[in-house]
């Protein structure tokens, strides 16, 4: 499993032009991108979890837990993306929608159970995403 994670000072998810999920928190939040993997188990997913809730990326090294900031989590089959050979990328490495899905949203859930307030985009859609990042601050999560 793999975590793209953005520090924002706003995000939004839409789909056929309405908005699914969308944070925008008085300071600061992050965009989760979340890809899965073959191998992936809800136990990774719930790590994962407490490790960006934990995560001290905010302004001050604050994580998300000490303040409280609002996560958007989106999944992004695409982090698996095999870019050695040739121009097109191979997508083998990326978990079918049946696997990823039910971890996405265990990786969502695990994220309320620590206190977060979470908000989603449509698991297996074609999702605009509008973000502001702050600072720039981007880090990849991976276990």
């Amino acid at each position: 499993m793999r975590v793209l994670v953005q520090r924002v000072s706003s995000a939004a998810v839409s789909v056929d032009g309405q908005v699914v999920g969308a944070i925008v928190p008085e300071r600061q939040g992050l965009l989760a991108f979340v890809g899965v993997t073959h191998t992936d188990d809800a136990q990774k997913a719930q790590r994962l979890a407490d490790k960006l809730w934990k995560l001290r990326i905010l302004a001050d090294e604050k994580s998300a837990s000490d303040v409280n900031a609002p996560i958007l989590v989106v999944s992004q089959f695409t982090l698996y993306a095999d870019t050695a050979k040739g121009r097109r990328p191979s997508w083998n490495a990326a978990a079918p929608g049946a696997v990823a899905e039910p971890l996405v949203s265990v990786f969502a859930e695990a994220l309320r159970a620590l206190g977060a307030h979470v908000a989603t985009g449509l698991f297996g859609a074609h999702m605009r995403v509008e973000l502001v990042n702050d600072g720039p601050v981007t880090v990849l999560l991976e276990l």
